[in-house]
């Protein structure tokens, strides 16, 4: 079994309790329909699991497939340098089937975040080194596709996908609560 090979650090992007007995690491994509699939499901065990589950999400842009999942995963990045990373985010997976760079920028806009900012660090690369991080990380995980998720460091992989992700972390629960 995979397990986690990058710790989770201050450096990633946390929605939940830092005390969670259940840590869930998404690597995503944006332009993947299977992360797009996946985030309603996503959002809905963390409504169920507030505070027993912590989301961490880290970028597996596979670029050859989705020539915009690369510059999405940065404009995220630029986000989370202002405290938005999470609305970036759930903005990126909405509007998933759209996503190019106007849309990107007029995204950055709606956030109140500087569009000609945003620019320059897509064209300088500014964040591009945080998301290959992100990737080399994965990759040595044995993540090879999107979505890929770990549960408190072990690979999941269940054959209902991310449709049983809550009877999964159900499991995990009385034995970190103990």
């Amino acid at each position: 079994m995979a397990t986690l090979r990058v710790p989770v650090t201050s450096h990633d992007h946390i929605r939940g309790s830092q005390d969670a007995p259940v840590t869930l690491v998404e690597y995503g994509d944006y332009e993947c329909p299977y992360c797009g699939a996946a985030q309603p499901v996503i959002d809905q065990i963390q409504e169920r699991f507030s505070r027993e589950v912590r989301l961490v999400f880290r970028h597996f842009p596979l670029a050859e497939m989705h020539p915009h999942a690369a510059p999405a995963a940065e404009t995220a990045e630029f986000a989370g340098a202002n405290g938005l990373f999470w609305s970036m985010h759930d903005a990126l997976y909405a509007n998933q089937r759209r996503l190019s760079v106007p849309l990107m920028i007029s995204l950055a806009a709606s956030l109140n975040l500087s569009t000609v900012a945003l620019r320059d660090a897509l064209a300088n690369g500014l964040y591009a080194g945080k998301v290959r991080a992100d990737f080399i990380g994965g990759v040595r995980s044995g993540v090879n596709g999107t979505p890929t998720f770990f549960i408190n460091g072990a690979r999941y992989d269940d054959p209902n996908g991310v449709f049983g992700l809550g009877e999964a972390i159900d499991r995990m629960l009385p034995a970190t609560t103990r």
